[in-house]
């Protein structure tokens, strides 16, 4: 027995549903038991590539509100956290293909730090 589809939370289409199955959370109400900040680090570990307005979206959802009403404060706040989360989930990812050719030779995209 499945449960509810991701699709029916205001805000979450079906690219998110199906980025959230492919990470495991098969249902809203998986979703909503695991809450944002996990649902999206484990997007993040199966390789969604990170946008913050993604991550703000999916908070604004789980508490059904306007995808667009994040703001001030509240919004900085979710900014940290998507930073860390990231950081996290993206720190310990070893760099592959061309990536990890053009780092072992020392070639560094400028607009990042090295490791």
């Amino acid at each position: 027995m499945s449960g509810t589809p991701i699709s029916s939370i205001r805000n979450l289409g079906p690219a998110m549903e199906g980025a959230c199955i492919n990470a495991g959370i098969p249902d809203a109400e998986t979703l909503r038991e695991i809450g944002a900040d996990a649902a999206y680090g484990r997007l993040l570990a199966q390789g969604t590539k990170p946008h913050f307005i993604g991550y703000y979206v999916l908070h604004m959802a789980l508490q059904g509100r306007p995808w667009n009403d994040c703001r001030g404060k509240e919004k900085e706040a979710l900014r940290l956290r998507f930073d860390a989360l990231v950081a996290e989930h993206t720190a310990q990812a070893p760099l592959s293909g061309i990536e990890a050719i053009l780092d072992e030779i020392g070639v560094v995209d400028p607009g990042k730090t090295t490791r």
